[in-house]
């Protein structure tokens, strides 16, 4: 996926805050879900969520105004409820700016865990 990098994303220094990030490659599993022909939404609907449980970021270097960005996104592994995805985010020069791994859990309405969907396990696998 790619971004621009707006001023609303930097902070007093100019620099992409660091939170947005999370916002970026949120929008990038969203995409890389949706590429695959698996809505978030229609699962939600059906009563499959996902929940991050635990989320790493390496900040390489920073992202400044006007930059654009390339968020590349990849399932590492799937277990029973657990998804691992993994995240490399360049500047328009292909120097990395950030590397995150984020593990959602599988859960139902309640937020319970509960079993990832085999027909979704083989399309992101």
């Amino acid at each position: 996926m790619k971004t621009r990098i707006y001023y609303h994303h930097t902070d007093c220094g100019g620099v992409v805050y660091y939170a947005n990030y999370l916002k970026f490659i949120e929008e990038a599993r969203t995409e890389y879900f949706e590429q695959k022909n698996a809505s978030i939404k229609q699962l939600a609907d059906s009563g499959v969520m996902f929940v991050v449980a635990r989320q790493e970021i390496d900040y390489k270097f920073p992202a400044v105004y006007g930059d654009q960005l390339d968020i590349q996104t990849q399932v590492g592994a799937i277990t029973g409820v657990r998804i691992e995805f993994l995240h490399e985010i360049y500047n328009q020069n292909k120097q990395i700016i950030v590397k995150a791994k984020t593990i959602l859990v599988c859960v139902d309405e309640k937020l319970k865990p509960q079993a990832i969907p085999e027909d979704l396990r083989k399309k992101l696998g």
